[in-house]
């Protein structure tokens, strides 16, 4: 089993409570069963990330939309499975979703995830979402820093010479200085 299912069934099953919905779902190779928890009727949260976390990773698009709102999710683990799942998925329609969530000031509170996505995408709309992002929590006594270093360490990874102004001015920020001195090393112009 691999790592990131073995996480998400733990904490799964707790949710559940022992219902034996769990095991069925666990267990399941029709992804048209799966997608019927998408869609039915009364599931518990539980069991439609779950169903979509599976269908993700299996590349069935039918879990887009679940996936998404689960990226954006108050919970940090939902956000992380979901993620996961997303980027493991091969829809097109996800680095969209994701610059979108990442990009949001009012639910920057959860854009964590959105913003490793986007690193791990490496898709077109990653690095100008990163920036933007990045350059909004700028901001004198921004409470995101966590969101701001994955912005610099995604645009160190990326290495994008489009980065290099706002990684400079996230070099004036203590607690991003560090991450922004190795992303502009990355960059193509700072080789020569």
């Amino acid at each position: 089993m691999d790592e990131e299912l073995r996480t998400l069934t733990e904490r799964l099953r707790a949710e559940s409570g022992g219902s034996p919905a769990f095991g069925r779902l666990v267990a399941t190779g029709d992804h048209g069963e799966l997608a019927e928890v998408l869609t039915g009727p009364g599931q518990p949260l539980w069991a439609r990330e779950l169903a979509a976390f599976r269908l993700g990773v299996a590349g069935d698009r039918r879990a887009f939309e679940a996936l998404v709102l689960l990226l954006n999710h108050r919970d940090p683990p939902r956000c992380a499975s979901a993620a996961y799942a997303l980027a493991r998925l091969g829809d097109p329609r996800t680095a969209r979703a994701a610059a979108a969530l990442a990009t949001n000031e009012l639910r920057v509170a959860y854009a964590l995830h959105p913003v490793r996505l986007l690193t791990e995408l490496r898709a077109p709309e990653s690095v100008p979402a990163l920036i933007t992002t990045l350059r909004r929590r700028l901001r004198p006594h921004d409470p995101y820093r966590r969101v701001a270093l994955a912005c610099v360490e995604g645009l160190g990874t990326l290495a994008d010479p489009r980065a290099a102004p706002v990684l400079n001015e996230a070099l004036a920020h203590p607690a991003l200085a560090a991450a922004a001195v190795r992303a502009l090393k990355r960059l193509p112009s700072r080789r020569n």
